[in-house]
């Protein structure tokens, strides 16, 4: 039953970290209002809190892993719930925009160390793959109703409230937490932090978050883009250097010699490049196309989450009887043929017509959990917290990197269409379908990969289930 319960408090942090990847957007609007914003400050609004989120992930993971994931997960929390209260507060640009910061410094604690907490509770095998299918349906859940969120509460009460609503709930999850969560840190883990990998691990990711961020606007080729990309590579090389020189290495580099890790992180990460960057131009296409509103344009992305959550709940019986490899590949070649057949759909598509691709999305999305699961039983448990955050930082960079190649392949092909005498709208739909078709080739590729990754998994899995025979099913699965 604790274990229920420290299930539960993961599950409400991950959900508020989630939600403010995309909570803000439907609210920017209003906010540019109040505050008066630029569109510069707009965007960093938004940019701010993933830029720290992301460039952090890696060290908040190995954080946890050393003093402790408990502790980190309640400072990690206090963090995000004092700076939510700050950021629906403001006054000014600079006040939401440091706030948001701060928030992404909170949510860079929290997330891997939700899923290396949930590593620590569970044993290998059906009990910590049913608990990483619920933290992940509460995460695709907490993405996709983000706007739905944001546009209710914008538009009935106010801006501030997408940050206040934070407030209650993180207080009340530092109480439960604080209660059912018993500390964990493995005697193998490392006594002190490898400052230099943080450091650079840091640097790098926030120069490689920040070109991918502000590339669009400053131009791929202007001389601070292509200077923060390169300066990203160095710093990457650099960071790769000083962990093998290491004694007690921030990322122990054999992690990634272990097939089901380096399987499942191209997986992952072929999965969010894909995924990722359509949601975001889809939710041009409802508005801008379709003519939706911001809220119908939230509610339209509900079913494929609820179907996804439903998905990710279910999967660990399936993967269990026919091999995780087999479940996820076949999960992602659907998953990516429901994103081609959105390119179907034209200026006259339905609320209605929308649904079937986006059902299919959504169940197949909800079927990819069992790759997480397969990774975080591969490692070792004095390493989950830094696996974690190498698989989340995967996943938001891949994603931003989603965003960049694909708006580049809808921009490519929407100039041509242009060029050949196309009108502005037939010309976005030609770009938007190419790519729609260039995510959907990724994604399948994503199952390749974690076909010949995963193989391994499933056995390792099954021996685990016979070792643990006997203990007892996770409470409310």
């Amino acid at each position: 039953m604790r274990s229920t319960w420290t299930l539960l408090a993961v599950g409400l942090a991950t959900f508020m970290t989630y939600l403010d990847n995309n909570v803000v957007n439907v609210a920017i609007p209003a906010v540019q209002r109040d505050l008066h914003l630029t569109t510069s400050g707009l965007e960093w609004v938004v940019s701010g809190y993933i830029l720290v989120f992301a460039s952090l992930l890696l060290a908040g993971g190995r954080l946890a892993d050393v003093w402790g994931r408990k502790r980190v997960f309640m400072v990690g929390l206090a963090i995000f719930t004092g700076s939510s209260l700050a950021a629906g507060l403001a006054g000014t640009a600079g006040e939401l925009i440091a706030a948001r910061a701060v928030q992404g410094l909170g949510a860079a604690l929290l997330t891997p160390t939700t899923l290396a907490i949930i590593s620590a509770t569970f044993e290998a095998g059906r009990k910590r793959a049913a608990a990483i299918g619920i933290w992940s349906a509460v995460g695709a859940l907490a993405l996709a109703v983000g706007p739905l969120i944001g546009g209710v509460l914008s538009e009935y009460l106010s801006w501030e409230w997408i940050f206040f609503i934070n407030v209650p709930v993180g207080v009340a999850t530092m109480v439960l937490g604080w209660r059912v969560i018993d500390e964990s840190r493995d005697v193998d883990a490392p006594r002190r932090i490898d400052l230099p990998g943080v450091v650079t691990s840091a640097l790098a990711l926030f120069a490689l978050t920040y070109a991918l961020i502000e590339g669009h606007d400053k131009g791929w080729t202007s001389p601070l883009i292509l200077g923060t990309f390169a300066a990203a590579a160095l710093l990457g090389v650099l960071f790769v250097r000083i962990e093998t020189a290491s004694a007690t290495p921030m990322v122990a580099l054999r992690l990634f010699r272990a097939r089901v890790f380096t399987g499942g992180l191209i997986a992952l990460s072929l999965w969010a490049f894909g995924l990722f960057g359509i949601y975001f131009f889809t939710s041009l296409y409802l508005q801008n196309v379709l003519g939706f509103s911001s809220t119908k344009a939230g509610a339209a992305f509900v079913p494929m989450a609820l179907l996804m959550a439903v998905g990710a709940i279910i999967s660990e019986r399936v993967s269990h009887r026919l091999g995780a490899h087999r479940v996820v590949s076949v999960a992602l070649v659907f998953m990516g043929l429901g994103i081609a057949s959105v390119s179907l759909l034209g200026a006259d598509a339905s609320f209605l017509s929308l649904m079937p691709a986006f059902a299919v999305i959504g169940l197949a999305g909800g079927f990819t959990v069992p790759l997480t699961a397969s990774v975080i039983d591969a490692m070792p448990i004095a390493e989950a917290g830094v696996a974690s955050g190498v698989f989340n930082a995967s996943r938001e960079v891949a994603g931003l990197l989603g965003i960049t190649v694909i708006g580049a392949v809808l921009s490519g092909r929407q100039s041509a269409l242009l060029g050949d005498g196309s009108n502005p709208l037939d010309a976005f739909l030609g770009g938007y379908r190419a790519g729609l078709l260039v995510a959907a080739a990724l994604v399948v590729l994503g199952g390749v990969a974690a076909y010949l990754g995963l193989r391994g998994a499933s056995r390792a899995s099954r021996a685990a289930d016979v070792d643990a025979a006997g203990d007892g099913e996770l409470v409310g699965v």
